[in-house]
């Protein structure tokens, strides 16, 4: 039976465009669809709408592409939940922080007690926001909106003046920046990769060998590559993006998401009830279980076994 081909679907970063500009998957022998999702459905894909809807239940109702990203608590679930694998050869860190109109009179995150702030449910922006505002307010201080949905409703509603306080990151992030809107904290965090679907090990591998060429050629030259920003936005908001000013985003980390890490998110998550009954609706608290790791002692699972035994059956959309 014919193997299928491996799915590439970037994920607001530029990584993926690089590496398809430079030929580092071609070069590496992958034989993938590059599926770009975002610019050529206005943002649609992307928009989940309602109030409790955002990236776990993306997991729970299955992703197409081999290869996806989130935040690296959402993945942990998820993956502990049998929603796919969490890849732990490598993580990423992405830039994010909470906006407000640059005439708000918000100054200080202690000035955000009792602010809608608009974030995307169980998806990095709710839970970086708790962690980076507990620093100054009590939890009942803490209000968090998920009304208005994912990344590009969220930010139409700030550009709009319809949300008096946004947590962005990636593009969106250097969007705002660029407009003179007023970031109040820093709430940058990780994400981490989910596989989905029977994936070939060694295309895995390849896949990841390409990002971290083109990882080394962002660090060296980011001038080169921001234009690629365009790709991963609807096109209503390029007359107003100068990608020139903007920064490389999210950074690939080739080191791996350890047992400490994984272990340590899951009590954070747990211990602010994220998800209803904490660690009683959090699935398994086996790291080996969870994780697929190829780089040596103290991973998961041994490498050369097959991807569909890992994962258990096939966790992509059907």
């Amino acid at each position: 039976m014919a193997r299928e081909k491996f799915i590439i679907q970037p994920h607001f970063r530029l990584q993926e465009w690089v590496a398809e500009e430079k030929g580092y998957f071609r070069d590496e022998g992958l034989d993938y669809v590059f599926e770009e999702t975002v610019k050529s459905t206005e943002g649609k894909s992307h928009d989940r709408g309602g109030e409790k809807s955002g990236a776990y239940q993306t997991f729970e109702q299955g992703r197409t592409s081999d290869v996806s990203c989130a935040c690296h608590w959402t993945v942990n679930v998820a993956a502990s939940k049998s929603h796919g694998k969490l890849w732990a050869d490598v993580y990423s860190v992405a830039p994010a922080g909470i906006f407000v109109p640059h005439d708000s009179p918000v100054k200080q995150p202690q000035d955000l007690a009792g602010i809608p702030i608009s974030v995307g449910y169980q998806s990095g922006s709710h839970y970086t926001s708790i962690q980076a505002l507990e620093q100054y307010l009590p939890t009942d201080k803490i209000n968090l909106s998920f009304s208005e949905g994912m990344l590009f409703k969220r930010l139409d509603n700030l550009l709009e003046g319809k949300s008096q306080a946004s947590t962005l990151f990636s593009g969106p992030y250097y969007l705002a920046e660029q407009l003179g809107y007023r970031k109040i904290i820093d709430t940058t965090f990780m994400i981490a990769t989910m596989i989905t679907g029977d994936p070939d090990e060694e295309d895995l591998k390849k896949f990841f060998r390409a990002l971290k060429r083109a990882q080394r050629d962002i660090d060296l030259r980011p001038d080169r590559y921001t234009h690629y920003y365009k790709n991963e936005f609807p096109t209503r908001y390029h007359r107003i993006m100068d990608t020139r000013r903007w920064g490389p985003g999210e950074r690939v980390v080739f080191e791996p998401y350890t047992e400490e890490a994984f272990a340590q998110s899951r009590d954070w998550i747990a211990e602010r009830e994220i998800f209803e009954g904490g660690k009683l609706n959090m699935g398994s608290d086996s790291y080996q279980d969870v994780v697929v790791r190829t780089q040596g002692a103290g991973g998961g699972n041994e490498p050369n076994r097959r991807m569909h035994a890992r994962l258990g059956g096939d966790a992509r959309r059907p």
